[in-house]
């Protein structure tokens, strides 16, 4: 079987709101892949940057997936959140990128964005908090019903990959 490695950091996020941010992470591959070690999804910790806006999480991601096909490759998604001095948790953004397909160094910005909600919901968000959040986080990565959506743009996650792929010659596959 065809092989991928990647291993790599969630460095950091910039250009949301406010700080003190942490990130859920998870990622997505078709039904041919296979998980052979790495965790799936994780957690980074809250970060408050002391100066400039970017939150630094320097988070590790090492997977290793075997597949007999191209088909269903694997998508990194993204929640950033934000935690007030209460301990509160607001979603500041959704966020997907494609883990990319040829081997070697990359640095991903992946854009983020979140659901607007009505003019209710968005009066409500400036006083109580909160907001509206996705039923189904598939959205995410699907992109079924995505359109319909209506969004802001947020901020940016930067992240640090290397992708390392083994016996995909045997494949017919040229890296």
């Amino acid at each position: 079987m065809a092989e991928v490695h990647i291993i790599g950091q969630i460095v950091g996020a910039s250009g949301f709101p406010n700080n003190s941010l942490f990130c859920k992470w998870g990622v997505h591959a078709g039904g041919a892949w296979r998980l052979l070690s790495g965790l799936k999804n994780g957690q980074t910790q809250v970060d408050i940057p002391q100066t400039g806006d970017m939150a630094y999480w320097s988070h590790p991601i090492d997977l290793h997936y075997a597949t007999k096909g191209l088909q269903g490759w694997p998508k990194l998604h993204l929640q950033v959140w934000h935690q007030d001095s209460f301990g509160r948790c607001q979603l500041y953004g959704y966020g997907y990128c494609h883990i990319p397909s040829s081997p070697g160094h990359h640095r991903i910005s992946c854009v983020t964005w979140r659901p607007l909600g009505s003019w209710q919901e968005q009066l409500a968000q400036i006083f109580v908090g909160g907001g509206p959040q996705l039923r189904s986080p598939d959205l995410i990565h699907s992109g079924a019903d995505r359109y319909r959506l209506h969004t802001e743009a947020m901020g940016t996650v930067e992240l640090e990959l290397g992708v390392i792929l083994r016996h995909f010659d045997s494949y017919g596959v040229e890296s």
